[in-house]
């Protein structure tokens, strides 16, 4: 072997020593990154679900929250629904109770509602033609404890659904069903409310 082929030789063996330790601290730095990358990978991957969970808790906690809202306002509706129908269907059953005890009922609302003075009472066109034949008669019965009550059956009618308005001069009391359920529909709606949902 020649100088100049052991110079090559020498090359050659430093060349691939070094060739080697370059692969191998390649391979090295790869292993790191690699491992460094699959470290991060995971944390990432654990944050990502992390995340997915809370967001995914953040969509569930909002969807109970907005069910329950829509539960209570069918609910509430619903109660309303049965509340209304409940006063609507008290008004209804005394239009349809019979005559006798419809007309005991209009004494005993006269009686409450009367003044002290001279009236007139309407009634409703159905009303008038069904009157009991002394019932003016009975009316100045029934406010008899108000010494100058006097209530005359009007010759007009009024389109009201049962009941009747108080005339006394110029100042009229609207005391048909509609009215007098209307102006205590709150008061009903409580006590319907307990009645129905209280027990």
């Amino acid at each position: 072997m020649t100088g100049l082929e052991k110079i090559l030789k020498h090359i050659e063996d430093n060349a691939l020593e070094n060739a080697e330790k370059i692969i191998e601290e390649a391979n090295k730095k790869a292993g790191e990154i690699i491992h460094a990358a699959n470290v991060e990978g995971e944390k990432k991957r654990a944050e990502i679900n992390s995340r997915s969970a809370q967001d995914v808790k953040a969509v569930l906690d909002r969807g109970e929250s907005a069910a329950l809202l829509q539960e209570k306002k069918i609910i509430l509706e619903a109660k309303q629904q049965i509340m209304s129908d409940a006063i609507d269907g008290a008004r209804k059953s005394l239009l349809d109770l019979p005559d006798q005890d419809y007309f005991e009922t209009i004494l005993k609302m006269v009686k409450k509602h009367a003044l002290n003075q001279q009236g007139e009472i309407v009634f409703s066109k159905d009303d008038r033609k069904r009157l009991p034949g002394q019932f003016e008669k009975e009316i100045k019965n029934a406010i008899s404890d108000k010494p100058d009550a006097s209530l005359r059956i009007s010759d007009m009618s009024r389109d009201i659904d049962g009941g009747f308005i108080l005339i006394y001069g110029d100042i009229e009391e609207n005391c048909s069903f509609e009215a007098l359920f209307s102006a205590a529909r709150e008061n009903l709606q409580d006590k319907v409310s307990a009645l129905l949902f209280n027990s």
